[in-house]
């Protein structure tokens, strides 16, 4: 027996989690080859919030980055994060859009597609998943894990009863909060293992401090592959530590001997060292390595922590931090119980944000909160009640189809108003996602290339809509 597989996030949710997803392609190269022969299952390292980090702060090609890093990995599967109909972005796109990316993203590197919608709603997941099958990937179907009166363990099962219908080639359970308590772990992975024969991955955070424990208990259930991060960028609000977690298997049936453990230890001493100068230069704050019990009662993951204080801060009201963490749970329920992964962290976060400073429930309702109350997100896990539904969007009618469904295809149109700047076919779909951050991106790159004035850019494009 191999053993559970090892999927390490050292490349995207380690230091996405931990760092704000500031590592550079130039700080992965040099021990990329060690990492490909360490023996890992797969390494996630790219989708989730590298591509909008790339170009929004470390003037990069999110694609060559993934050109780049398929050159080294001649032997372990590279695997991306996508949040289905949202993609790598915070909105719905047409399902045109969705498919060229997704082949895109298969023929620049990536071997396995997770795929994850924010609400649990398959019809959110479906174009992915047919195109990752179509392009020739793997297509992991992702369960966002959360807890209320409804979420339970048949709950789950059905859904990933539902998602391996769909032709899923595994099952990811997702705990991007560290909830997933080890019981209930061992409860979820059993009672799946019963009905669906595709292998099933646990993914958790270190924020609560539980995570270990649970991944134990899973492997114990059944559990076909766990999520771990090198251990100078794991615990804390990142993946269980690889190293420990590997140790503590020793002497079970469990242990994952395809793992070079020596050459492991030399790449973790890499970026012990990358991890030093991220501490110098500010960028790894050691309040995010602490453990916070208040996850198991607030639900709330690390990053949306860190933007509920920001937000606060920005209107010199720090000390209703308490109270705003109060509200969310309040929120999460009128919303009808959605689990905080992006775009639904940042809605309830803001949302009691404004409850809280302006002292009262709904007073003001940002516009993306809105269309979700509409249905243009997807299905809520329960109902809104009309009460809620009256004071966020009146009487405005509630879609209850697919949200994609309303949308046109838009791929020849971002491809005409860009066409003085495209130099690969995936810029269209870097349009696409982040249009203006993506028209600062090209401009730079074509002034760096042909020596151009960027105020003339600016000039000739002005006419052009982003």
């Amino acid at each position: 027996m191999a053993g559970v597989k090892i999927t390490d996030t050292i490349l995207r949710d380690a230091h996405q989690s931990l760092i704000a997803t500031r590592m550079r392609l130039e700080e992965m190269l040099p021990i990329a080859e060690k990492l490909d022969n360490v023996g890992f299952y797969a390494l996630e390292v790219w989708g989730g919030a590298t591509f909008d980090s790339c170009l929004r702060f470390l003037n990069e090609d999110p694609w060559e980055r993934l050109r780049a890093l398929r050159k080294v990995f001649k032997k372990t599967k590279l695997q991306m994060l996508l949040r289905g109909q949202n993609l790598l972005g915070y909105r719905h796109y047409p399902d045109d859009v969705v498919e060229e990316f997704v082949k895109k993203s298969l023929e620049n590197g990536i071997d396995i597609i997770r795929v994850f919608d924010a609400l649990n709603d398959i019809r959110n997941i479906k174009t992915s998943i047919e195109a990752t099958k179509k392009y020739g990937g793997h297509a992991q179907a992702a369960i966002s894990y959360t807890t209320s009166p409804i979420h339970n363990t048949k709950y789950y099962v059905d859904l990933a009863k539902e998602m391996e219908k769909m032709g899923v080639d595994s099952i990811c359970i997702k705990d991007m909060s560290g909830i997933l308590l080890p019981y209930p772990a061992e409860e979820l992975v059993k009672e799946m293992k019963k009905v669906v024969k595709v292998p099933i991955e646990i993914h958790s955070h270190f924020t609560s401090g539980i995570a270990n424990q649970t991944y134990m208990k899973s492997i114990e259930a059944g559990a076909d592959i766990i999520d771990t991060a090198i251990s100078p960028l794991g615990n804390g609000t990142s993946q269980p530590a690889t190293e420990p977690m590997i140790a503590s298997l020793e002497g079970s049936p469990y242990y994952p001997n395809d793992i070079n453990m020596e050459l492991l230890l030399e790449v973790s001493d890499y970026f012990k060292k990358l991890r030093d100068k991220y501490l110098e230069e500010g960028l790894l704050n050691t309040k995010v390595l602490n453990v916070d019990v208040n996850t198991l009662v607030y639900q709330v993951p690390g990053g949306m922590l860190s933007n509920l204080v920001s937000q606060l801060k920005s209107q010199g009201k720090e000390d209703e931090f308490d109270e705003v963490l109060k509200e969310v749970p309040k929120v999460r329920e009128d919303f009808g119980y959605p689990p905080l992964v992006t775009p639904m962290s940042q809605m309830v976060g803001t949302q009691a944000v404004f409850n809280v400073i302006l002292g009262e429930r709904y007073k003001m309702v940002p516009t993306e909160a809105k269309n979700y109350v509409k249905g243009l997100y997807g299905k809520p896990t329960l109902p809104i009640s009309e009460e809620i539904k009256r004071k966020i969007i009146g009487d405005e009618e509630v879609f209850t189809g697919r949200p994609a469904d309303l949308m046109e295809p838009q791929l020849q149109q971002f491809k005409e108003e860009i066409k003085q700047y495209i130099e690969q076919d995936e810029d269209v779909l870097t349009y696409a996602l982040f249009p203006q951050i993506a028209l600062e991106f090209f401009k730079q790159r074509q002034a760096e290339k042909y020596k151009i004035d960027t105020e003339l850019l600016n000039e000739e494009f002005q006419t052009y809509p982003v």
